[in-house]
């Protein structure tokens, strides 16, 4: 055993948590030790019950498995404020989470150094989260995990599907990419079956299952998936129609709304349309109160309908 065994074990792991797999001659290299040093401190580290797997290929390597425990892991300073400031602001949004983060960031602020673990403190006496009612459901971080995990390892999986009429389906697909768009969470994945791009609601997903199939990823279409997904659901159809024209310029109604930049469009340099199209009345009601500019409405009849019920209440409400 020499002097340096710990703080070499410590950067080992914390190498092995940094990608999927080493082979033994990067991380011989990455130390400055012998293969067969690392071959030892890999087995201590078994030892002391962190999974790591020898894997096979051209000269072998390592990688972190699941196991039947969770060992401890190695966290530098900035993970680790990441890593609590993340924990304290972003459980709510995922179901049943909020007292599983709160246990998980006691955890860590317990083993945080007095640096650290002021600045944590700091960030969240003087941050506050404003909580919003919201139609749209919470995503279950279970299956936020294991399609995570999917798109990581690119591995097919196969889940059933809820799709907006109703109907159920069994899909079979590449998972590429998650993203997260007005409260809810979406998979970006290649249909085999279909041999094309979809986008899914997590929320619409359950008996979600690997294959153990893994694949080489499609390039997604613009080498973006968010934007990919944002003008995929500018596109998609919704259940109401309504068109504003708006006058004053695209760039400045980009900054007023929440609706999806690819859904403004410039008509000059003073006026634009902005689409405000969607399933929902309410949410209708609440881009063009955000305009803040004068506009006229293209829109159906059951959207101009909704538009003076909720004026007259509102005037009515303003005179009471």
């Amino acid at each position: 055993m020499t002097t340096d065994l710990p703080a070499r074990m410590l950067r080992l792991l914390s190498l092995l948590q940094t990608r999927r797999e080493w082979s033994g001659t990067e991380l011989a290299e990455r130390l400055g030790v012998t293969g067969r040093t690392i071959r030892r401190d890999i087995d201590r580290l078994r030892d002391l019950g962190y999974p790591v797997e020898g894997t096979t290929g051209h000269a072998g390597g390592y990688r972190l498995a699941s196991g039947t425990a969770m060992p401890p892991l190695i966290l530098d300073d900035d993970e680790a404020i990441a890593t609590a400031v993340a924990l304290r602001t972003a459980a709510g949004h995922l179901t049943g989470m909020e007292e599983t983060a709160l246990r998980a960031l006691a955890k860590l602020e317990q083993v945080l150094p007095a640096r650290l673990r002021t600045q944590v403190a700091a960030v969240q006496q003087t941050t506050a989260t404003i909580g919003w009612e919201t139609r749209s459901p919470r995503a279950d971080p279970e299956l936020l995990g294991s399609l995570a995990a999917a798109c990581r390892d690119h591995e097919s999986v196969t889940f059933d599907y809820t799709t907006r009429h109703g109907g159920t389906a069994t899909r079979r697909v590449e998972p590429h990419h998650l993203i997260a768009s007005g409260g809810l969470w979406y998979l970006l994945a290649h249909d085999t079956d279909k041999d094309d791009w979809r986008i899914y609601r997590l929320d619409r997903i359950t008996s979600p299952a690997p294959t153990r199939h893994h694949f080489t990823p499609h390039p997604v279409p613009g080498d973006d998936p968010a934007a990919y997904v944002a003008d995929k659901i500018a596109t998609a159809p919704t259940r109401y129609r309504a068109i504003a024209t708006v006058h004053a310029p695209a760039d400045t109604v980009r900054r007023r709304t929440w609706a999806l930049a690819t859904r403004i469009r410039p008509r000059s340099e003073a006026t634009c349309t902005v689409d405000c199209s969607s399933n929902h009345l309410p949410g209708i009601a609440q881009t063009l109160a955000a305009l803040d500019a004068d506009y006229t409405l293209d829109a159906d009849p059951e959207v101009t309908a909704y538009l003076r019920q909720t004026a007259a209440r509102m005037q009515h409400g303003a005179t009471a």
